[in-house]
């Protein structure tokens, strides 16, 4: 196992009702923003129940936060925390929102004579301070509610960046799962899928002997398998959906990936796919994924064959089989969740691959993977074989 330091200093208040314990997270005398996203949360009431939680509080909201939040929409967020001096942010929504009020968050007290996406171009090396913030979770995906990281995508030029910094790491997030009984199928599907892929990142790299880390990470991965089908015929299933909310909040909260190497090239070709061709982040992942791990089977050999036996069950055969079964059984697990697998699904036979490799160089992802062997050759053959 490698050395690491974890600090996940994120307060977690997990289960139904927990909504009225907000107003003893937040300081009585703050200002505070709430930051959401389409109108589910004012036609589910859950905005309206965090009204009554916090009234007689100073209270601002700023909806409209998108799907892949723009950095264009956030900076009018950024302007209305600037005019009414807040001080505390409160996000009610998954991933997109987090991450918007994450870039918010470091935007509002940054330089004002400097362009705010700068923050992104140093992936938040130049962030000193921010906003503290809060999370009220509608949409289990990201794990956005319990890390230090935000994706933030620039409309103007078609750039969707990330950066981190530990000053906007939540102080607190409600998990409510009775909260995502009423999201859409897509959502919940994109949802489980984005979860899995973020531990397959941490998992299937090469092993350390972290054997903590790795029967997390498979337990994380069983329990999506199995509570992610019964989600889409089961929406009403409490134990369905707190399991499948609390996966993927583990997934990416720093657990499982201390002191394992980590991959995420997966993400960072995906990422341009979003960028380029307008997927959902999900279904980028579910459409690299297998190729990604094909391509690398040789050097993930011996956790592509520990996966194909621990989750998958696949004992009998050469390691060529089993591996070949445990990548199939996955683009199988995605396609049953209602996410395809192939470009062509989506409508896309001719991807832009030419532009989004430029992409790919601009930003220095030409040795992408815990080994670095995702060349801009092999990125190429990844979305080719994709298609």
């Amino acid at each position: 196992m490698n050395n690491f330091m974890l600090h996940t200093p994120t307060k977690v208040l997990f289960g139904e009702g927990q909504i009225a314990a907000l107003r003893d997270q937040i300081p009585s005398d703050a200002r505070v923003l709430i930051t959401y996203g389409g109108g589910s949360v004012l036609r589910t009431g859950v905005l309206t129940r965090i009204r009554e939680a916090l009234s007689g509080m100073t209270l601002f909201e700023f909806g409209g936060i998108e799907p892949n939040p723009s950095y264009e929409t956030l900076m009018g967020a950024v302007a209305l925390a600037r005019a009414e001096r807040i001080d505390f942010l409160l996000a009610v929504g998954g991933g997109s929102v987090l991450d918007g009020t994450k870039f918010i968050a470091a935007a509002a007290p940054y330089a004002a004579d400097k362009d705010s996406w700068h923050i992104l171009e140093t992936v938040g090396g130049e962030v000193q301070g921010a906003i503290p913030l809060g999370a009220v979770l509608t949409l289990p995906a990201t794990g956005s509610e319990m890390n230090m990281g935000a994706v933030i995508t620039r409309k103007s030029t078609g750039d969707k960046q990330h950066f981190f910094s530990p000053f906007v790491i939540p102080r607190f997030a409600v998990l409510d799962p009775v909260l995502t009984y009423t999201l859409p199928a897509r959502q919940v599907a994109n949802g489980v899928v984005d979860a899995f892929v973020h531990v397959i990142e941490q998992y299937i790299t090469y092993p350390v002997d972290a054997k903590v880390q790795d029967r997390f990470a498979e337990g994380l991965l069983l329990t999506l398998l199995e509570e992610g089908p019964k989600a889409l015929v089961e929406p009403d299933n409490y134990a369905v959906r707190a399991n499948i909310m609390w996966s993927a909040t583990l997934a990416l909260n720093g657990l499982i990936g201390a002191g394992v190497p980590h991959d995420w090239s997966t993400h960072m070709l995906g990422h341009e796919l979003t960028a380029r061709h307008g997927l959902d982040h999900a279904q980028t992942l579910a459409v690299v994924l297998p190729v990604m791990l094909d391509a690398q089977r040789d050097s993930k050999r011996a956790k592509l064959l520990q996966y194909a036996e621990r989750v998958w069950d696949l004992r009998d055969g050469s390691e060529a089989e089993r591996i070949d079964g445990a990548i199939a059984a996955t683009r199988a697990f995605f396609e049953r969740m209602g996410v395809p697998t192939r470009l062509r699904d989506y409508g896309i036979e001719q991807p832009d691959i030419e532009t989004m490799l430029a992409k790919l160089e601009a930003r220095g992802y030409t040795a992408l993977g815990e080994q670095g062997k995702v060349t801009l050759a092999l990125s190429r053959h990844i979305y080719e074989a994709a298609r």
